[in-house]
């Protein structure tokens, strides 16, 4: 059983940065993601990590976000700099595989989401 809490949303104007993390209720044995889904639109993948440490992202977040482990293994953060009104919506974590590809495949594990809003 996997269970997943995101945390560390909120509103931040455009151009500042903001912190989330997801706690997974016990070791992450294969890869976790962040997803988005704003208003209207489909869900989409942001970033994605291994328990190795191999790293994926979006076209749109590239230089801006950095995904990464604690420690522990345990908690999966991603660091958002430079945000801009386009990136609102709430993010969601994920259990899944990243495949050498570079294709990411979403495990049925989800946390309830953080909302993540930025203003202009």
């Amino acid at each position: 059983q996997v269970q997943l809490v995101e945390s560390g949303g909120g509103l931040v104007q455009a151009g500042g940065s903001l912190r989330l993390s997801c706690a997974a209720s016990g070791s992450i044995f294969g890869a976790i993601a962040w997803y988005r889904q704003a208003p209207g639109k489909q869900r989409e993948l942001v970033a994605a990590i291994t328990s190795g440490g191999t790293t994926k992202y979006a076209d749109s977040v590239k230089g801006r976000f950095t995904i990464s482990r604690d420690n522990a293994k345990n908690t999966v953060s991603l660091q958002m700099n430079s945000l801009k009104p386009e990136d609102t919506a709430v993010y969601y974590c994920n259990a899944g595989t990243l495949y050498l590809t570079g294709r990411y495949f979403p495990a049925d594990y989800w946390g309830q989401g953080t909302q993540v809003t930025v203003s202009s």
